[in-house]
């Protein structure tokens, strides 16, 4: 019977077991690292869309700054380009209160809103509120015809007249109640569309004033100042 043989098993050669060295990788060209960063960048998106691979909190925080991000465009775009935005933007520095850009920011808002202003900080965009362009320019418009009023008209925003006269005027000449944002609302009335939308815009602006005591009253304060400030298309000279 033959003797088992003495001689090792062979074995496969470290060049094939042993990973690659440094020198052994070859450089991505300039064509494979536009793929890689599209491909990146394409990852990034759907994981934004869809959340995959991300935890509940980086997909919030992913979504907000692509919220904030779309919001910042729009506004320079808006800024350069709107002619409502800019007559406004001019006529606020007419009145000795210039809109400067840190006065006008995007930000995080709940689901009922689309802009804000303050007589302390400026304009706030809410950049998780907007639907298109269109809708961001109105609300510019909207919040700077508030900004206008409190420069020039000295608003005191706790008496309910004052603030439903700002409202009115907001809500009319900033494209607010034009038609196809009526029906998206879904509202068709065809007779005195543009004041109803006016009137009721108002109202809903005004009931939530910390100082409002009731839908009523709110009602009351519109009603009391709605043709004085309806007709007052200031610094427009119709509506816009």
């Amino acid at each position: 019977m033959a003797e088992p043989s003495s001689t090792s098993p062979s074995v496969t050669s470290s060049e094939s077991t042993l990973p690659p060295t440094t020198a052994d990788v070859q450089p991505m060209s300039e064509r494979e690292l536009k793929e890689q960063k599209a491909f990146n960048n394409w990852r990034k998106t759907l994981s934004r869309i869809t959340g995959v691979g991300l935890t509940p909190e980086e997909f919030k925080e992913e979504v907000a700054k692509a919220d904030r991000k779309q919001c910042e465009l729009q506004r320079e775009q808006l800024v350069k380009t709107s002619p409502g935005v800019r007559f406004m933007m001019n006529n606020l520095a007419k009145a000795g209160c210039p809109l400067t850009k840190n006065m006008l920011e995007c930000g995080p808002c709940d689901a009922t809103k689309s802009g804000g202003f303050s007589n302390h900080h400026g304009i706030l965009l809410c950049q998780n509120g907007f639907f298109s362009k269109k809708h961001m320019e109105h609300t510019m418009i909207h919040e700077m015809v508030h900004m206008y009023d409190h420069c020039v008209f000295g608003v005191d925003w706790h008496n309910l007249r004052h603030h439903a006269c700002s409202e009115i005027r907001a809500a009319a000449l900033s494209g607010d109640c034009n038609w196809t944002r009526e029906v998206r609302r879904g509202f068709y009335t065809f007779t005195k569309q543009h004041q109803e939308c006016v009137r009721r815009r108002a109202v809903l602006s005004v009931e939530a004033n910390p100082k409002c005591p009731s839908r009523a009253a709110a009602e009351k304060a519109v009603n009391a100042v709605f043709d004085s400030c309806y007709n007052d298309t200031r610094p427009f000279d119709e509506f816009y």
